[in-house]
């Protein structure tokens, strides 16, 4: 078995869905593996990783919106170091999570048809984040 490690800088405008399945498909056709076992992980705590559908924009709009309903904004919360988006932030992270597992066949990521990767920004601020592939395989 072998190993690979890279990290994908993702750059964002401020809070919303940003699909990185074409950048994480094409470094994982770059290592050569034929069949493996994809991490991805995010290594913040205001921003997570999900897989959803890349087809319609409303899956993101309505997505967004219930998050928004289920940690909204407010003075309602004892962190709120950097802003009143600050605290709700942390809490969609933890729904979201910060990491998914993807397997590798074939030299492609196994996604299904509709299947998308998604860096999840919950701060309205753009941000620069740094998402880690590792590659356990062959």
């Amino acid at each position: 078995m072998q190993q690979a490690l890279d990290i994908l800088a993702v750059s964002t405008r401020g809070a919303g869905l940003y699909e990185i399945t074409d950048d994480v498909a094409g470094w994982v056709r770059g290592t050569g593996f034929q069949l493996g076992l994809l991490t991805v992980f995010c290594r913040h705590t205001s921003a997570g990783l999900l897989i959803t559908e890349n087809a319609s924009p409303a899956v993101w709009r309505d997505l967004q919106r219930w998050m928004s309903h289920v940690a909204p904004e407010g003075d309602h919360y004892e962190h709120s170091d950097e802003g009143p988006d600050d605290m709700p932030a942390h809490l969609k992270s933890v729904l979201t999570g910060n990491s998914v597992t993807v397997p590798v066949s074939d030299g492609r990521i196994m996604l299904g048809t509709w299947q998308g990767l998604f860096l999840a920004e919950f701060r309205r601020a753009p941000h620069r984040r740094s998402v880690v592939m590792h590659l356990a395989g062959q």
